[in-house]
């Protein structure tokens, strides 16, 4: 790299670490919420398992129940997993949420609502709920899920860290900044690491993003996306930035860099999670995430 290159990657990097630390002085604050809340009776031998709510979750989620694969390590759920007929066999020890339509007037739908009645009368066992500390509408979180005294919520920090690499990890390791590049999974790993595990499987992450793209007569681009609990196949449907009012679709471009934000999200958590001394193992059949180790399901 030439010195002229060096000067400004200095700046520039220097510029985004000044900038993370007033984003998070005026948005969020600087508390290890996750570490010092601390995690539900956690055996630091048990493995950590997140279930993602991908289509390769419809053939590994009974395959983990035939086998009580769940019962041998701690599971953390994500998104909609609480409207499945196998979350209170399950019984999830984590919950992570962090889509703006989870707390966002914008996004908010007969859906969400469901999800929050779940929490309220499903839950009867100890639980914690991640969500983003973040919080502009000052959503209730506990009132939407009845006050249940089985759920504990525990806020984490989603600003993005962009400058140089030892202050990112020196951040991470305190819990500020975080894994959130573009999904709900990264933050539960993110999670995973601040509670000391130290081995995390993955499972129903197809990351199948590029899969059934199209731009339709009104040349708006368009998804057909698949979850693991879909009866059919969806048709596709348009794509918009979460909780906008009014809707901003994506275009090609705009989608394409944030999907591949999202996949160096993971080579960046992968990083870190080696410096922790973690292993994250994909166990998701035709995964498209490369970042990490794959293993078959046991």
């Amino acid at each position: 790299m030439r010195l002229s290159e060096k000067i400004i990657s200095a700046l520039r990097n220097s510029f985004e670490t000044a900038l993370f630390f007033a984003t998070m002085a005026a948005k969020e604050d600087f508390r290890n919420h996750v570490a010092n809340a601390g995690a539900n009776a956690m055996n630091p031998s048990r493995r950590l398992a997140i279930l993602g709510n991908g289509p390769a979750l419809a053939t590994e989620l009974p395959q983990l129940i035939a086998s009580r694969h769940w019962e041998q390590a701690d599971m953390m759920a994500v998104n909609f997993f609480a409207l499945s007929e196998e979350f209170a066999t399950i019984k999830p020890k984590y919950y992570v949420i962090s889509d703006p339509m989870f707390f966002r007037k914008a996004g908010y739908s007969e859906r969400i609502e469901a999800f929050y009645e779940a929490l309220r009368d499903k839950v009867d066992w100890p639980m914690t709920l991640y969500v983003q500390y973040y919080n502009p509408e000052k959503f209730d979180y506990a009132e939407a899920i009845g006050h249940n005294p089985n759920i504990r919520i525990v806020k984490f920090h989603t600003t993005l860290y962009r400058g140089f690499r030892n202050v990112e990890f020196w951040c991470y390791r305190r819990g500020l900044g975080s894994g959130n590049f573009g999904t709900v999974i990264q933050n539960g790993e993110f999670i995973g690491i601040l509670l000391g595990y130290k081995s995390i499987e993955l499972y129903g992450v197809d990351h199948t993003l590029l899969d059934g793209l199209m731009v339709d007569d009104e040349n708006r681009l368009c998804r057909r996306q698949s979850h693991y609990y879909d009866k059919e196949p969806a048709a596709p449907k348009p794509i918009y930035y979460n909780a906008t009012t009014p809707p901003r679709p994506y275009t090609m471009a705009s989608y394409l860099a944030e999907t591949a934000e999202l996949f160096r999200g993971h080579e960046v958590l992968r990083d870190f999670a080696a410096e922790q001394g973690v292993r994250i193992i994909n166990r998701t059949h035709g995964s498209m995430i490369d970042a990490y180790e794959r293993e078959p399901m046991l």
